[in-house]
């Protein structure tokens, strides 16, 4: 199984063409590469933030609000999206599996 790597949206595939933004400029996942590997909100992203560093696995975040916005409607709302080196997906994946019962 040969994963591809959409450098645009960090998700990682098979095939030639990302599902998430249907680009076709994609390439082969390198160990360095910064891979999406789930979406939590309020407070379950605290939560996984806390395990990762706990587990001493480096790991990227943003939020699907964006600062301003997430300041005016409340931090309830925010959705915060983690990446994760693809050297390190496999524990990250499964602490994923072990506080939330998913593969996300």
């Amino acid at each position: 199984m040969k994963h591809m790597y959409c450098e645009k949206c960090r998700h990682l595939f098979e095939g030639e063409r990302c599902p998430n933004c249907r680009k076709s400029r994609v390439r082969p996942v390198k160990l360095e590469d910064p891979c999406f590997l789930t979406e939590k909100g309020t407070p379950w992203s605290g939560m996984l933030a806390d395990v990762l560093r706990q587990s001493n696995i480096p790991f990227l975040s943003d939020g699907r609000l964006g600062a301003g916005l997430a300041v005016y409607s409340g931090t309830i709302r925010e959705s915060i999206r983690f990446y994760v080196r693809w050297d390190d997906m496999e524990r990250a994946i499964a602490i994923v599996e072990e506080l939330f019962g998913e593969n996300s």
